[in-house]
């Protein structure tokens, strides 16, 4: 077996120093496991008979840490699928009241998810970001990753979107690509012009296209096991680490709560347990006000990290060279 491979040393051999913490400007808010779907390469583990899930007196409490927290300009809502959360209209609402944008990210077959119809036009009323999965422009790739008939429901539900405005400023329609297999994401802007062109045969529209690499976490590290290419895939992470991703990071300037209301720098450490922590013990979103009280703090890695540093670099919104 290898030896782990150590991000922090990494880091040094690059004269790039310990990695801390920028001013925050996106609340990040994992409101559950729950989701119409379970993904292979899901880092969550999300699926329809998760019960992990955010509670009222948790979400109240984020507006009221976003509502001290000037410099958070985006509230960025994930999940599971957050919209199956019973607290998704009250975060949403709450943080448009403020003026704060809202981004959330949806897996577009939720859409059709039994009573769930209102929520295109609530997107629309709130003027909210849709940050989109779909895995390939392609119906094999798409269901093999998320299952048989979601490429044609996504399709169906983009076509909604777009019927009402989605994909056109100022409504922003972003789709997200995430490798089938144990390999990195091709060029960022090459992949979006194909993603063009195979959907503008369906009458698909869309903003941007980020390309986002799995993280060996959960769900796909599982699956990594079973087909014996774990070693391989953290070593062509390893070897593929690119020192000018680094400042571009998303733990940086991103605050990620979870369902519990534990603070963490971005979600894929809230999934390893890796929280944010003063004196040893793990800060709560009940432990602080303004959030950027946060800024210099250091960052807590581990080997996932490379995941997001190797080639063009990986956030949530893509590619980062």
């Amino acid at each position: 077996m290898p030896p782990t491979p150590d991000f922090d040393a990494t880091l040094r051999d690059h004269l790039l120093g310990i990695l801390r913490r920028a001013t925050p400007t996106t609340l990040q808010i994992n409101v559950g496991k729950l989701c119409n779907q379970a993904c292979h390469h899901c880092h969550v583990d999300a699926g329809p008979g998760r019960k992990e899930q955010m509670t009222r007196p948790v979400a109240q409490r984020c507006l009221e840490v976003l509502a001290a927290s000037p410099a958070i300009a985006t509230v960025d809502l994930t999940g599971g699928a957050p919209e199956l959360n019973a607290n998704f209209r009250y975060l949403v609402e709450g943080a448009r009241a403020m003026g704060r944008h809202v981004m959330v990210r949806c897996n577009l077959t939720v859409l059709f998810v039994p009573a769930m119809q209102w929520l295109p036009e609530f997107y629309r009323e709130a003027q909210a970001e849709l940050v989109c999965s779909l895995p390939c422009y392609g119906p094999e790739n798409v269901e093999q990753q998320r299952g048989k008939g979601v490429f044609e429901q996504s399709i169906e539900a983009l076509r909604w979107l777009n019927r009402l405005g989605y994909g056109r400023l100022p409504l922003r329609l972003n789709l997200v690509y995430n490798p089938v297999g144990a390999f990195l994401p091709p060029a960022q802007a090459q992949l979006e012009d194909r993603y063009r062109l195979e959907l503008g045969v369906f009458g698909v529209e869309f903003n941007r296209l980020f390309t986002i690499t799995n993280m060996p976490i959960k769900r796909f590290a599982r699956q990594l096991r079973q087909w014996g290419k774990d070693d391989e895939y953290m070593s062509l992470l390893v070897n593929h680490f690119n020192p000018g991703a680094v400042a571009g990071l998303m733990c940086r300037n991103l605050v990620s709560v979870g369902y519990e209301g534990t603070l963490y720098d971005c979600d894929f450490n809230q999934m390893l347990e890796l929280p944010i922590a003063a004196g040893g013990k793990p800060l709560t979103i009940w432990d602080v006000n303004d959030l950027s009280a946060l800024e210099d703090a250091a960052i807590a890695t581990g080997p996932h990290c490379f995941g997001c540093t190797a080639g063009a670099g990986s956030s949530c919104g893509g590619a980062l060279t």
